[in-house]
C-alpha cells in the first residue's frame, strides 16, 4: 500500500547539488555536451511533466550554451515516448521525461512493451508533488464528506478522467474504488491537459489530479477540488480535509516525474547530467518556480532515484494486482 506522503517526499527530496569529477582523457563525457540535446516528453505539452521539463530544459541551456529541445510524444500511458528513448544512441543527447508510468507500472499492464523499464539509465527525480481531487464544477457532491457518499449510493455512475492508462491518476481512482468499495468508469485521456479540458467542459466528472494544475482551477471557479491525497493536510490548502479524514484509510496518492536515459548510456554522462540538474534545482530563481506551482524540488543520484524507482513499481504493482487490471 502506498506510503505517508510526507515520508516518500523525505526520501527524495534532495537538494545538495552532486558533485563530478572533471572528465579525464579518454572519458565519454568530455567535452559533453557540445551539441543541442532533446528531452522527449511523455505527456502532450501542458501538463505536469511538461512543465517541469521546460523550466529545466531553460536551465541547462543556459549552463551549458546548447540548445535543449523539448520534444512532447504523448500517448500509450508513455510508451511512444518511452520507446524512442529506449532505441536512440545511448550518448546523453536524447533523454526522458517521465511521469512514473513508462518507468514502473507499465511492465505489468501491458502484455508487451518495446522497451524494458528497467534497463533505462536513472538521471534524476525533477520534482514531486502532491495529488487532490478534482471534480467538474457543477458535480451534485459539493464537499469531500458529500462525494465518498454520492459515489458509494451510484456505483457505475460517476466516471472519471485520467492521464492515461497506468498513470498515477488512474491508479489511484482504482485504489480510491477499492478501499471505498465502489465501481467508477474510467475515461483515459492522452495526457494531463485534455484530461482537465474535458473537466473544466463537464464532460468527466473527477480526476485525481496533481494539485499545481488543479489549484489553477479550483481558484478560477473552473472545477473545484474537495480533498488532498496527502496524508495530512497541505499549507496550500489548509482547510481541505484527507481523504484519511474522509473516511478513506490509507489513501495516500502523490506523484513524481524524472528524466531517463537510454540503456547503456556511459555512467560518466549520466553523472554529468545529474550534476547540472541537480545545480539547476538548487537555484533560487527556479525553487521559486517550484514553490508558485507547489511542487517539490527533487534531486539527489542517479542510485537514489534507481531506487526509488524500483519501490514506487512495487508499491503501485500491488495496486494493479489487487484492482484485478488485466494486461492490456
Amino acid at each position: 500500500m502506498p506510503r505517508p506522503f510526507v515520508a516518500t517526499a523525505a526520501a527524495m527530496v534532495v537538494l545538495a547539488a552532486v558533485p563530478f569529477a572533471a572528465a579525464q582523457p579518454g572519458d565519454p563525457a568530455a567535452g559533453f555536451p557540445d551539441k543541442p540535446i532533446k528531452i522527449i516528453v511523455t505527456v502532450p505539452a501542458g501538463g505536469g511533466v511538461d512543465t517541469v521539463t521546460r523550466i529545466i530544459g531553460e536551465k541547462l541551456q543556459e549552463h551549458w550554451g546548447q540548445p535543449v529541445v523539448i520534444d512532447n510524444r504523448g500517448g500509450a500511458g508513455g510508451n511512444i515516448a518511452a520507446e524512442a528513448v529506449f532505441t536512440s544512441e545511448p550518448d546523453g543527447y536524447t533523454l526522458m521525461a517521465s511521469q512514473p508510468a513508462p518507468i514502473t507500472t507499465n511492465v505489468v499492464l501491458y502484455k508487451k512493451l518495446a522497451f524494458d523499464p528497467a534497463q533505462f539509465e536513472p538521471v534524476v527525480i525533477m520534482s514531486k508533488i502532491p495529488n487532490v481531487l478534482l471534480v467538474r464544477a457543477d458535480f451534485p457532491a459539493r464537499t469531500g464528506q458529500e462525494f465518498v457518499a454520492y459515489v458509494k449510493a451510484h456505483p457505475g455512475e460517476v466516471n472519471y478522467a485520467s492521464q492515461g492508462i497506468g498513470t498515477t491518476s488512474h491508479l489511484s481512482a482504482e485504489l480510491f474504488q477499492t478501499l471505498v468499495g465502489t465501481k467508477l468508469v474510467h475515461v483515459p485521456y492522452k495526457g494531463t491537459g485534455p484530461a482537465l479540458n474535458d473537466i473544466v467542459a463537464g464532460h468527466v466528472d473527477m480526476i485525481f489530479m496533481e494539485l499545481a494544475s488543479a489549484k489553477k482551477l479550483h481558484d478560477a471557479g473552473k472545477a473545484r477540488i474537495l480533498a488532498v491525497a496527502t496524508d495530512r493536510r497541505l499549507a496550500a490548502l489548509p482547510d481541505m480535509p484527507t481523504m484519511e479524514e474522509l473516511g478513506v484509510p490509507k489513501f495516500v496518492s502523490d506523484t513524481w516525474n524524472a528524466l531517463s536515459a537510454p540503456p547503456r548510456t556511459p555512467h560518466a554522462i549520466v553523472a554529468k547530467l545529474n550534476a547540472a540538474t541537480n545545480e539547476v534545482l538548487n537555484q533560487a530563481d527556479v525553487k521559486a518556480r517550484f514553490e508558485n506551482l507547489h511542487l517539490l524540488p527533487g534531486g539527489g543520484t542517479p542510485e537514489q532515484m534507481g531506487r526509488f524507482v524500483k519501490e514506487e513499481t512495487k508499491r503501485w504493482g500491488e495496486v494493479v494486482r489487487a484492482a484485478r487490471m488485466a494486461p492490456m
